[in-house]
């Protein structure tokens, strides 16, 4: 895929959520989403085609600011500021540490399905469908169909954002932040 800078502009804002999984990314270990996306074919009107496949995101990782890290080029004295800071920092309550997110996709394992149908027909009833079966782990996706992977990564990204207060509460209450 080779995207100019305004295609992958038009790529995200034309990329949306249409329903949203019931979980999020847990805590303590990996999360795996199924996703169908959805797109309107270029070439053809009145056809959409479905991408139904898996994202799994990784056990987000707690990283704290290291007090031994290597500071190339600096010498003792800075190393033992920097650690003294970083302990002053943390007794006023202020914690520099962040998670950090990952996914995993695997685009061979992504199958497709093109339906002669109005791209409003398949999303009522692929919202219809996840509504009748309850499956909590399913994200039904909107986006451009030469550039649907922009949507997959918009919706890592949304999901980073709703489970990141859920993350660091869990991690609060084990006391591990």
């Amino acid at each position: 895929m080779n995207l100019s800078r305004d295609n992958f502009l038009y790529a995200m804002e034309s990329s949306r959520v249409i329903h949203e999984p019931d979980r999020r990314i847990a805590t303590f270990g990996e999360t795996r989403f199924q996703f169908q996306l959805i797109s309107e074919l270029m070439d053809r009107s009145g056809e959409v085609r479905i991408r139904s496949g898996e994202m799994e995101a990784c056990k987000p990782l707690l990283i704290r600011p290291n007090p031994d890290m290597e500071l190339e080029g600096f010498g003792d004295e800075i190393r033992e500021r920097l650690s003294k800071l970083l302990e002053a920092m943390r007794q006023q309550g202020i914690d520099l540490a962040f998670l950090q997110y990952g996914f995993r996709f695997r685009r061979s394992e992504v199958t497709e399905e093109i339906v002669k149908e109005p791209l409003d027909e398949v999303t009522d009833r692929l919202v219809s469908e996840v509504r009748r079966n309850g499956n909590p782990m399913l994200a039904i996706l909107e986006g451009v169909d030469d550039a649907w992977e922009i949507a997959l990564m918009k919706f890592s990204l949304e999901m980073i954002t709703h489970s990141h207060h859920i993350n660091t509460f869990d991690l609060q209450r084990k006391k591990l932040l």
